[in-house]
């Protein structure tokens, strides 16, 4: 009975996962980046605001704390394991489509994050909530289907966000630093639930910290280590794009695995990186102090551009540098991209495995906060208030067993939830996409306006 249920569940997965999805995510990036007018080109402008302070805004927390605390939940295991398994399934090729991915799901980013903020509401006791829901119940009048998206965000992030990131802390600490995965989860639980029992401001406080510590750390390791492999980073950028479009080839000592397995393999994971689309992010940019949807939706963005056109892309150079370097790294035995991600970084004396570990047990746990805010504003919509309490305890108790527990059926699960938060995340981005327009063609030149018009607040 279990092996069958195991099957279907797989065969659900296979199939929202599937290139229809991947068409739609990646089709509303390219069609938003037209309609926002290539919004990727104030990029600089994005990155001087995040730290910037909005004094005169309303909100919860400052633009530079809900930002991090959104790569908290974006930057994880998935920028490191996951390119290792775009390049293992999809061929070194997959790096050029993961980039490219990036770059285009600026504009979604955007645009999701920009309706959040407008439609955000104030509770009584002054707490700001926003997201997907509050954009199509008070933007499309669809509150049934922002409760479908609470819902499915609710149940995701015990998964996603909790399960399969605590036992990634706990394996890695147990190959390499021989600690037992119980004590992983115990040590994590306790952590994780002395942060989020603070609510948002605890959590931003503390991912304000770790984020812009840990993002420094891998990225400044990756650019150590491609130092060393410098010799090869333009065969290894030359192969990349090569193999991105060329069926079959061999390019650089490397074999690819075709253009629609580049594609596919790139895309899918991505998009799973910045989750662009998605609507978890924009639960977290709501929260904001800011004085129009504009200033936080442009800050947001930059959330895809470190996570994926950044960060992935130093991972890709790094595996695929490596593997040029080494040739005993054999990737035509080699799919799982875990095994090929540690296999690429342990050919780095010393440094790689630490670069690694850290990168691994800093990013995994940074996403467990991240997602546990993101889970109780989804609860809190379709539970109430009242739901607060025993989800944080659940939440943590997942902490504390999921490193002793096989979490292939819950990854699986969590991959099929995520992909039905998209669904109506995506509907609210594209039927108010007039709406996204409008705002920003309203805003997007009076940024530094002393004027510029505050956002109006419902109380709820």
């Amino acid at each position: 009975m279990y092996s069958a249920v195991e099957n279907m569940i797989n065969q659900i997965d296979t199939w929202v996962w599937g290139w229809w999805m991947i068409l739609l995510l990646l089709g509303t990036h390219i069609f938003m980046t037209i309609r926002t007018g290539v919004i990727q080109r104030k990029i600089g402008t994005a990155i001087r605001l995040s730290v910037t302070k909005d004094p005169d805004g309303e909100g919860e927390v400052s633009q530079f704390g809900a930002l991090t605390t959104a790569l908290a939940s974006t930057i994880g295991t998935g920028n490191i394991i996951g390119v290792g398994t775009a390049i293992a399934l999809g061929g070194p090729g997959a790096v050029l489509w993961c980039w490219l991915t990036g770059v285009f799901g600026i504009a979604t980013k955007y645009s999701e994050s920009l309706i959040a903020v407008k439609y955000r509401v104030k509770t009584k006791d002054g707490r700001m909530q926003g997201g997907a829901m509050y954009a199509l119940e008070r933007g499309l009048n669809m509150k049934w289907f922002g409760m479908i998206f609470a819902v499915f965000g609710g149940f995701a992030s015990f998964g996603i966000g909790c399960a399969t990131q605590v036992n990634a802390i706990a394996t890695v600490c147990q190959e390499n630093l021989s600690i037992p995965p119980f004590v992983v989860g115990i040590v994590v639980a306790v952590l994780t639930a002395l942060v989020i029992f603070g609510g948002i401001k605890s959590i931003a406080n503390v991912c304000e910290k770790l984020v812009p510590f840990m993002a420094a750390f891998y990225v400044l390791g990756c650019f150590v280590i491609l130092c060393i492999n410098y010799d090869f980073i333009i065969p290894a950028v030359t192969t990349i794009c090569k193999l991105a479009f060329t069926p079959g080839a061999a390019a650089g000592g490397l074999v690819g695995r075709g253009i629609m397995m580049a594609m596919q393999y790139g895309i899918a994971r991505g998009l799973f990186s910045n989750e662009s689309g998605m609507g978890s992010a924009p639960i977290a940019a709501a929260a904001a102090q800011t004085r129009n949807p504009v200033r936080q939706a442009l800050v947001s963005s930059t959330g895809t551009f470190w996570d994926t056109v950044v960060v992935c892309l130093m991972t890709g150079l790094v595996l695929v540098t490596s593997i040029m370097k080494n040739p005993a790294i054999d990737m035509g035995e080699i799919t799982n991209g875990g095994v090929l991600t540690t296999l690429a970084f342990q050919q780095i004396p010393v440094l790689g495995p630490v670069i690694l570990v850290i990168g691994i047990i800093s990013f995994a746990y940074s996403t467990v906060l991240g997602w546990a805010y993101y889970g109780e504003r989804c609860v809190e919509y379709f539970a109430g208030k009242k739901g607060l309490i025993p989800y944080r305890v659940l939440y943590i108790a997942v902490a504390v067993i999921a490193p002793v527990i096989s979490l292939n059926l819950v990854w699986t699960i969590a991959d099929i939830l995520n992909a039905l938060m998209a669904l109506p995340n995506l509907v609210a981005v594209l039927l108010l996409s007039n709406v996204i327009v409008a705002e920003t063609r309203k805003y997007i030149n009076n940024l530094d306006a002393k004027d510029d018009t505050e956002i109006e607040i419902i109380d709820r």
